[in-house]
């Protein structure tokens, strides 16, 4: 059983890490602590959070000791990146996954950050959190009241959050310490690709960052697990490659069950033009997935949108492919 960190309460730290690319504006960085004040929480900029190192923010080892820096200060409770990009996985070897171990915390993003959510997992047997982000969601100046709801009922309560798509006002909401701005959106039903029901311990992210970790010691295992994934700006025969890749190493026959997220960008902009034939992203999912003969079911609400569900790693999960929902069967934290 995963590790799970210490729940989030008002009033805590959350500490801020750029460990990928640097924000486009950097006038972000200080809008991100008005953002996380906002919700509640006390924020802490880690010492290299303002760097710029090429593509990067910062040196590897300025990313990697702000991120160790923060896992051993028992002030701070949560750890939540600024943005993704590129650049998380130089980071894995330079990390010491024994002392995160000794200090469980939430840690949260999405994108490239799912080469850390692997490593936290295979290395330190640590639950992490593909959530929302400061650059991309709470920055926003309205950030979607599914998305708030869904982030605060999965690291504030130690209890299984339940559906992904019909997330309930977490307790302080409901209390009035926590307000969402304007109704909760409606989440557009997902697709089923095919129908059953399937349970087990959930993986995933972004699938090209997935596709990364393989060959390398920060492999998760995807036996029994519900495995769920999503991209952006990548064509069809890009899913279809990187789908292959996971065949071909003889992973994705090893999952109970496949949750697929909201796609953004991914259709092919010379499909209406060319004369040759020209696979749908969801045509290529069918292809290469409905073989394995598991449940799936795609759209559902998390990726790189504004509908961004917060999915715990490591946890059990059931994926309900007769309703067209992902449901967590178990707290997240403790």
């Amino acid at each position: 059983m995963a590790i799970k960190p210490a729940r989030l309460n008002h009033g805590d730290t959350i500490a801020i890490i750029a460990p990928a690319s640097a924000p486009p504006d950097p006038k972000a960085i200080d809008r991100s602590l008005e953002a996380i004040q906002h919700l509640g929480f006390k924020a802490r900029l880690s010492p290299n959070v303002r760097k710029r190192w090429g593509f990067l923010a910062g040196t590897d080892r300025e990313r990697a000791a702000d991120l160790m820096k923060v896992f051993l200060d028992r002030k701070v409770k949560a750890i939540l990146c600024l943005r993704g990009g590129y650049g998380t996985a130089r980071l894995l070897p330079l990390l010491d996954y024994q002392a995160i171990r000794a200090n469980p915390k939430i840690l949260i993003g999405y994108s490239d950050i799912t080469s850390l959510h692997c490593a936290l997992l295979v290395r330190s047997n640590l639950v992490s959190f593909h959530g929302p982000m400061l650059n991309s969601d709470f920055l926003n100046k309205q950030v979607p009241p599914f998305t708030l709801q869904s982030f605060l009922r999965t690291l504030m309560q130690p209890f299984p959050a339940g559906s992904i798509c019909s997330p309930r006002p977490a307790a302080e909401e409901r209390a009035g310490k926590v307000s969402s701005v304007g109704a909760l959106r409606k989440v557009n039903a997902p697709s089923i690709l095919r129908r059953g029901i399937a349970s087990g311990w959930l993986l995933g992210g972004n699938l090209s960052i997935l596709c990364t970790t393989l060959g390398t010691t920060y492999q998760p295992t995807f036996k029994n697990r519900i495995l769920f994934l999503e991209d952006l700006d990548e064509v069809p025969y890009r899913f279809d490659r990187m789908l292959t890749h996971l065949l071909n190493a003889g992973l994705l026959q090893q999952v109970s069950g496949i949750a697929i997220g909201v796609n953004k960008n991914c259709e092919d902009p010379k499909a209406k033009t060319a004369r040759e034939y020209r696979q749908t992203v969801e045509d290529v999912f069918k292809e290469r997935l409905l073989p394995l003969k598991v449940p799936i079911v795609m759209g559902l609400p998390f990726g790189h949108v504004p509908l961004n569900a917060t999915l715990p790693l490591g946890v059990r999960a059931t994926l309900d492919a007769k309703k067209g929902d992902l449901v967590i069967n178990e707290p997240a934290v403790r």
